[in-house]
């Protein structure tokens, strides 16, 4: 099991992610890639190796592998290999059926995204019932935080913006360095910016390097951020959607915002002039 960036701190109580590496290593009958839409998700993972297979629910994924086994309408690729994994043939014991329940979880961020169903509660039964601890596997993928975590919020609530109804932020390599906070991402701090009422789009920055920035859009129905993502070189889905693009992080905000900012007015038919933004 390869992870380019390593297992986020708040999924490794899981079973075997001790065993996950960083890069690849050895000859290999079959590459299969989980939860990415293009080729380009995996990083260095794979050493440049062809994908064979490729199991994914994302509407953007390019169909990169030999055999792609997409489901768009998917909740989560947790959803799928719950469906799917007893049928190949792979038991679903204890230990599996927690990985699931928190890819259902994390993906649904607890339940509330538009694509749940009651295929998707059902599907949680199911893993409930081969050992999986819902309450747990909740607290630990969504509520518990370390004190570095919440001090990278703060680094980042304060370079909070608004304009009308998009809000972003931004987090650089300083404040990731202000907060000791040891990973790359943004820990989660774009699920507190989209529970901004009035926001119809959120954006959060991440400084990845000098000339590096991972973006993240989340976005309210009736929005399409996958769009924008694509026109970046990413994807993902129309409610939450990331690339990584090149560029400074000031250079990249004002690409990002001059994307972002039509999306919006159509929407809404409001002015984009720089009266209503608030830091």
């Amino acid at each position: 099991m390869v992870l380019s960036d390593g297992v986020p701190v708040s999924f490794r109580h899981l079973s075997g992610s001790k065993q996950v590496v960083k890069t690849s290593a050895g000859d290999f009958d079959l590459v299969v890639t989980v939860d990415c839409s293009d080729l380009a998700r995996t990083g260095s993972a794979l050493g440049g190796r062809p994908v064979n297979l490729c199991i994914d629910h994302h509407i953007t994924n390019d169909g990169f592998a030999e055999v792609n086994f997409v489901v768009p309408t998917s909740e989560a690729t947790s959803s799928i290999l719950t469906d799917y994994l007893s049928d190949w043939g792979l038991p679903i014991n204890e230990p599996v059926a927690q990985a699931l329940l928190t890819g259902i979880v994390s993906d649904t961020l607890g339940f509330r995204t538009t694509n749940v169903t009651p295929h998707t509660l059902r599907r949680a039964a199911r893993l409930m019932e081969h050992g999986a601890d819902l309450a747990e596997l909740y607290s630990k993928a969504l509520i518990t935080r370390s004190y570095e975590s919440a001090a990278y919020w703060g680094q980042g609530l304060t370079n909070l913006h608004r304009e009308n109804r998009l809000v972003w932020a931004t987090l650089s390599l300083e404040d990731r360095k202000k907060a000791g906070y040891a990973g790359n991402d943004d820990a989660d701090l774009i699920n507190i910016l989209s529970s901004i009422d009035g926001a119809d789009i959120s954006m959060i920055l991440i400084e990845q390097s000098p000339t590096r920035v991972k973006v993240s859009w989340r976005a309210a129905p009736g929005f399409d951020v996958s769009v924008l993502a694509l026109q970046f070189g990413g994807g993902g889905h129309p409610a939450a959607a990331g690339a990584e693009i090149s560029g400074a992080l000031g250079e990249v905000e004002q690409k990002v915002l001059e994307a972002t900012r039509p999306l919006v007015v159509s929407k809404n038919g409001l002015s984009n002039g720089s009266g209503n933004h608030t830091p």
